[in-house]
């Protein structure tokens, strides 16, 4: 594999022992622990000092006895999608339901430098067998200390600053089953060895078993023209799912700008595939090496963002970019509601061969919350490819109904007429719209 000569990991290093670290430790409002919420047990009452009042430790006792000894929260969710025009391939069935339920675990002690989570997740859909599926999206441990951080089990980890694609993200694997907006990730096993520093960190990750991506199956819509055998993955590594990965990352904040580098050496999150026959493929996952680089700059109302990757295969590589900025309006109409402008364009290298609808694009949405009691929020948003009529429009909302619940809508049209297009023109009678409803406990 090659290797690259614009930035070595040993660079990584330098940056970590010249950088001054941090005289504090993490707080609860600033550290990673801090959406753990549950405090801290470990404290005995009948170890206090001999000059510490009766009354004292009873009230401290009294404290202790209220908390409770794991933070319990989570939502379950009924989900119907409605997709208004025929299906394209044969098979697939039309709109259907489904319900999810994820439950959370937390637990943290000693000030919240150490904490537990467990969020398992399950899906059933009633239409395609392949979206039903269970997950484990965390289960770990986290001990931090003044300068470091230790993270151990099944996590999340998410980088990058760009509204409508996120390149730099590669940690965790994308559910595809869930959604294709590549929001919903898999958990995935690791080890994170963070230094904290003045305004920043420096982090390793090591990765040592893969998670495949989910795929609909034959009778799910949103899919390529050919069935994705998930059962049958093949590997460029002769370890395959059991390789290890390994990335680093650093990340500062300079005044108004937010900077981070990132390398990974590994298995591709993201498969070539492999046509078995005329209705199915393997997926087939490459060793990669991938430098990253997310840059974001804040001025008053202005946030201008910029995400940039080089990847290298054994055989080939290339480089891909997005920039742009969001504009927020705060106060409009002299309401409480606040108006946010985004304008992204996306640039790939590998031009029509890219497996992204984003070689040559731009992205044009708008952001508006009405900061009202119901916390009602919508997201819409056009993306237009530069090279062709392809063009994909998605319409995000959301609004509380009382404290517990909460009602989601999405709507996504897609348009492609040029065969060359491999991502829309294969989606193009997918159009859908999706109604959601959480109950949170």
């Amino acid at each position: 594999m090659k290797t690259y000569s614009l930035l070595h990991p040993l660079i990584f290093s330098s940056l970590l022992l010249s950088t001054q670290t941090m005289a504090l430790p993490p707080t609860p409002e600033t550290g990673t622990l801090a959406n753990n919420r549950a405090t801290s047990d470990t404290d005995n009452p009948s170890l206090k000092s001999s000059d510490e009042s009766p009354d004292s430790a009873d009230n401290e006792a009294a404290a202790i006895t209220a908390t409770p000894l794991i933070d319990f929260s989570g939502n379950i969710a009924l989900e119907t999608r409605y997709f208004s025009q025929d299906a394209l391939y044969p098979g697939q069935q039309g709109g259907g339901f489904s319900i999810s339920l994820q439950p959370e675990f937390r637990k943290s002690w000693d000030n919240d430098r150490k904490s537990a989570t467990f969020i398992p997740f399950y899906r059933w859909d009633n239409k395609d067998n392949a979206r039903t599926h269970a997950d484990i999206r965390q289960l770990d441990a986290t001990v931090a200390t003044e300068n470091w951080e230790l993270q151990a089990g099944i996590s999340k980890v998410f980088w990058g600053v760009i509204e409508s694609q996120h390149l730099v993200d590669i940690i965790n694997q994308t559910d595809s089953v869930e959604n294709i907006d590549g929001e919903d990730k898999l958990g995935q096993p690791m080890l994170r060895i963070s230094r904290m520093m003045d305004n920043g960190s420096f982090g390793l990750y090591l990765l040592p078993y893969f998670r495949e991506r989910t795929f609909p199956g034959a009778a799910g819509r949103l899919r390529l023209p050919l069935v994705i055998d998930t059962s049958n993955p093949m590997y460029e590594s002769s370890d395959e799912e059991r390789h290890l990965d390994y990335a680093l990352r650093w990340d500062h904040t300079f005044d108004a700008i937010d900077l981070g580098l990132s390398w990974f050496d590994g298995t591709s999150r993201e498969p070539a595939f492999v046509p078995v026959s005329n209705t199915t493929a393997r997926p087939f996952y490459r060793q990669i090496q991938q430098l990253g680089l997310d840059l974001q700059y804040t001025s008053e109302a202005w946030l201008w963002k910029f995400e940039a990757l080089r990847r290298e295969y054994r055989d080939s590589d290339y480089n891909a970019a997005a920039g742009g900025f969001e504009y927020t309006f705060t106060g409009v109409n002299d309401s409480a509601a606040d108006l946010g402008t985004l304008m992204e364009y996306h640039y790939d290298s590998r031009d029509d061969q890219a497996t992204t609808p984003f070689q040559n694009d731009i992205f044009i949405g708008a952001r508006l919350a009405l900061n009202d009691t119901q916390s009602t929020e919508i997201l819409a948003g056009g993306l237009f490819d530069l090279d062709n009529q392809s063009q994909s429009f998605r319409v995000e909302a959301s609004r509380r109904l009382g404290d517990t619940t909460k009602i989601n809508l999405e709507l996504q049209t897609i348009s492609s007429s040029d065969p060359s297009d491999q991502i829309f023109n294969t989606l193009r009678n997918d159009d859908f719209i999706q109604l959601e409803i959480q109950r949170y406990f």
